[in-house]
């Protein structure tokens, strides 16, 4: 690979400091995090005993910033404690009885993605692990139709039979143990179905036993049984395995599965149905109409679950196949919803709920999705996506009362990289470190008998708010939390301790993309050391670099350099800087978690058991 160096001496900007700050309070406080809650040997302290479906995901949910945080730069000992952990969590669940070959027997992919979202991160933070592979691949064959003991998917139809899916196979039928410790939460939500008896909205009472059986008789009989736009959310476990083996039938998974959904999107009239019956039909199990179903369009979030698991396929899709055009599912949505669009106190708000009156619920569109489809394509038509939403003040700042996950920034974050708002990188990384601050406080005073929490407990108290370092360092936003994989424009590798992430105080930035280039500026806070810092082209080296332009603090041009590569080291001096524009040709590589290093081929084979 080529390598670029500079000794140019840099005054520190406060975003590197900042930056440098939050690497450091994140692997202080990751122990404290792992010593409050867990054993020594990486369990939960917590109940001995759970019922129902739901909460397998939440402990993954905690701690699954671990890997991550690793793969970015973080201290060493965070790779060994991140696998312990996973490895703790799942034999924790096994024993409650809902985790089965280590995977989820049987739930939603809202909830399957979540959890999945720490085994991606293994990927980025050591490819080479044997036991992390093997499962990737057996965890995506549950999927594919190639594991008889999961049959998921069914080869014919092109559909996935259940919303309700996982290592045991599709669950047709939902019992009232399933949804036990799930149903005070859900008195919090509007109805499912607009013909329970005595339930006229606008909420429903699942805590009432009558009301509950009434539930569940609709749920059996109308959602528990054919294919939802959720089950999209899958193609991140199989694009997992692709980058594990580069096994076409992965790929070809993918590309299939997304266009069984175009083209029942284009047989219902360019609307994505959300329910689709074991034959193939669209309403099959609810009286032939194409809204009502799980995760669906009557549900309380809406459209944010069909144009999500839209998004996920279709970024997935893109990075395995480089064509664009499989991003027109998500695409063709935004479209149409905003076409529905109405006026309200001077704001365009667009429908988000279907039921058996018309559409309802008219709200501004959510900026996130768009913006995904932008980072990817950098099509200026995603782009007029972009702006025709943009709402001013509400993107203006970056805040630390974020969303799920303490993430949300996506409008600041489009903003800073669009030319405007150049404070934002020092305010994301000023406001996670609020966040980290004010979670420590709650982590420090936590009262009360552990046997009492709720399975969300640690999501909510985890001080690995990581946001930043995402959208500073790799250029891109924050994952879909629900289970995207982590898309981004460049990631970075310690050439000198040949591991993944920036080395120990390096700094980086980046500051502009285009569709051809990318600009980022390294700086070497260490007054004592030289560093070697190896860039990538794309998270998963699915990108190239043609060239380097090497500018100095006063964005000067000092050489230009042919780089054709995936990779270019850069060596800088003690207290050096440098500014790189970075000729970036898109999407021209196989996507892989391959490391300067490591790549496929070199892998340990998988294991393979005897027939029974």
């Amino acid at each position: 690979m080529k390598t670029v160096s500079s000794s140019e001496k840099w005054l520190p900007p406060h975003w590197a400091l900042w930056q440098r700050k939050i690497f450091d309070i994140l692997n202080q406080v990751s122990d404290e995090f792992v010593d409050t809650y867990t054993r020594p040997d990486g369990t939960l302290i917590w109940r001995d005993e759970w019922p129902g479906m739901d909460g397998s995901d939440d402990p993954y949910e905690g701690f699954m910033n671990f890997p991550l945080l690793y793969a970015l730069g973080g201290k060493e000992e965070l790779n060994q404690v991140s696998r312990k952990l996973w490895d703790a969590f799942t034999w924790q669940w096994t024993e409650y009885g809902q985790i089965h070959r280590e995977f989820d027997a049987y739930y939603d992919w809202m909830h399957h993605g979540e959890a999945s979202l720490y085994i991606y991160f293994f990927g980025l933070a050591d490819p080479t692990i044997l036991k992390d592979r093997q499962r990737a691949i057996r965890f995506a064959d549950m999927y594919t139709g190639d594991d008889p003991e999961s049959l998921n998917y069914d080869k014919e139809k092109k559909l996935i039979r259940s919303p309700i899916n996982g290592s045991r196979g599709p669950r047709f039928l939902q019992t009232a143990e399933d949804w036990s410790t799930h149903r005070e939460v859900l008195d919090n939500y509007p109805p499912p179905f607009e013909d329970i008896p005595g339930v006229p909205g606008p909420k429903c009472q699942w805590t009432d036993d009558g009301i509950y059986t009434e539930v569940l008789e609709r749920i059996n009989s109308r959602m528990a049984k054919g294919d939802v736009p959720l089950n999209l959310t899958s193609t991140s476990l199989i694009t997992n395995a692709y980058m594990y083996t580069g096994d076409q039938k992965y790929l070809n998974w993918v590309l299939e599965y997304l266009n069984a959904w175009k083209e029942r999107t284009e047989q219902n009239g360019g609307i994505t149905p959300d329910n689709i019956g074991l034959s193939g039909e669209i309403g099959e199990h609810m009286d032939g109409k194409w809204w009502g179903g799980y995760y669906g369009w009557r549900w309380p979030h809406g459209a944010f679950t069909i144009i999500e698991p839209l998004t996920i396929a279709g970024c997935n899709a893109v990075l395995m196949n480089q064509q664009m055009h499989h991003l027109d599912l998500v695409r063709s949505q935004l479209d149409m919803l905003w076409e529905l669009r109405q006026e309200q106190d001077g704001q365009s708000v667009i429908p988000h709920k279907h039921l058996d009156s018309g559409w309802s619920d008219y709200r501004p569109m959510n900026p996130w999705y768009p913006l995904y489809c932008w980072t990817i394509s950098m099509d200026d038509r995603d782009l007029e996506r972009m702006e025709r939403i943009r709402s001013g003040e509400a993107w203006s700042e970056a805040t630390a009362n974020v969303s799920k996950g303490f993430i949300g920034n996506h409008g600041p974050w489009y903003e800073y990289i669009r030319g405007n708002n150049a404070d934002y990188p020092e305010q994301i990384l000023r406001a996670n470190y609020e966040v980290i601050l004010s979670q420590l406080e709650k982590i420090r005073s936590e009262q009360g008998d552990p046997s009492t929490w709720d399975v969300h407990h640690w999501q909510l108290m985890t001080p690995m708010i990581v946001e930043g370092l995402v959208q500073t360092t790799l250029g891109a936003p924050m994952h879909i939390y629900h289970g995207g994989l982590l898309h981004t424009r460049v990631r970075y590798f310690d050439g000198q301790l040949k591991r993944p992430g920036l080395p120990e105080q390096v700094a980086a930035l980046v500051e502009k993309l285009e569709s051809d280039s990318t600009t980022l500026t390294l700086i070497n806070l260490d007054l004592s050391a030289e560093k070697q810092v190896i860039i990538q082209a794309g998270g998963f080296g699915e990108h190239s670099f043609t060239q380097a332009v090497i500018m100095n603090q006063k964005q000067e041009v000092l050489q230009v350099v042919d780089v054709n590569s995936k990779w270019l080291q850069v060596e800088l001096a003690p207290g050096a800087g440098v500014q790189l524009k970075l000729g970036t040709s898109r999407y021209v590589n196989q996507p892989t978690y391959d490391t300067p290093w490591n790549e496929q081929a070199s892998y340990a084979l998988t294991l393979q058991g005897r027939n029974p």
